[in-house]
């Protein structure tokens, strides 16, 4: 997420790359960040804490009081967190006394300058840092505020959205392979597939019902496809999977 949130900074140009400072432990991705983005690296989150007015946290749920730890923060800091399941309380507690949090959940289609971002706002982030967030974001990104009661399921719909969207691809591709089309033009038939669905779903205003009962003549294939899916209750196995991606952003939250 650090790399779509930079990438798509540079591409709107709302921020040069020497306004931007990437820190990583790892010296292959600091190479990376800069030949890559041209962004100067550091190895410590310290120094990034220490010069930086803003700071985007992208790590892992499960390291971000590692992360945190020995940093010092406090009310001239705005911290954007991307952290799934991470609260704005929790990172005030580790964070010094009246830092400015706002917690944020984009996803990987940023990379494509097409993702969705929402955010909310800690007990000390200001209508100002929400807006700074909404700049930064919005570059890539559609941004949406909404209650922190509600990121978890943000983050099991938006957050892991895309990779159940591939996972289908993957489906229709194995479904074409047993249907005894060769790989290749299976691969190539899901993956065509679904970029012009999304794409006629995004520009044609449609809802995506109404899209799909335009598919779906009486008695015809699609019907017979749709039919067997709910019969056996492919709708009720979906939802059941996404609540259980919220769950587990409220158990990494705790």
């Amino acid at each position: 997420m650090a790399e779509a949130i930079a990438r798509g900074i540079l591409r709107s140009g709302v921020l040069e790359p020497g306004d931007m400072l990437a820190a990583d432990p790892q010296e292959a991705r600091r190479r990376w960040f800069e030949k890559e983005l041209e962004i100067p690296t550091c190895a410590e989150n310290e120094e990034v804490a220490a010069r930086a007015p803003v700071i985007v946290l992208a790590v892992k749920p499960q390291r971000i009081d590692k992360a945190l730890a020995g940093i010092v923060l406090g009310p001239n800091k705005l911290v954007i967190s991307v952290c799934a399941g991470i609260s704005t309380a929790h990172i005030e507690r580790l964070a010094a006394e009246g830092t400015r949090v706002v917690r944020s959940m984009p996803n990987t289609p940023m990379l494509v300058g097409c993702g969705i971002a929402v955010i909310c706002g800690g007990r000390h982030a200001t209508d100002e840092d929400l807006a700074t967030a909404e700049r930064l974001l919005g570059a890539a990104a559609e941004v949406i505020r909404i209650p922190e009661a509600g990121m978890d399921a943000v983050t099991a719909v938006s957050g892991s959205g895309p990779a159940y969207f591939l996972y289908l691809v993957e489906l229709l591709t194995a479904a074409g392979v047993e249907l005894d089309l060769p790989e290749r033009t299976a691969r190539r038939l899901a993956r065509m597939t679904f970029e012009g669905t999304a794409k006629l779903l995004a520009e044609s205003g449609e809802e995506p019902e109404d899209l799909r009962k335009k598919v779906t003549s009486p008695g015809g294939t699609t019907e017979a496809a749709l039919r067997w899916l709910d019969a056996h209750g492919f709708g009720t196995i979906f939802v059941d999977g996404v609540k259980a991606a919220r769950d587990r952003g409220r158990e990494l939250g705790r």
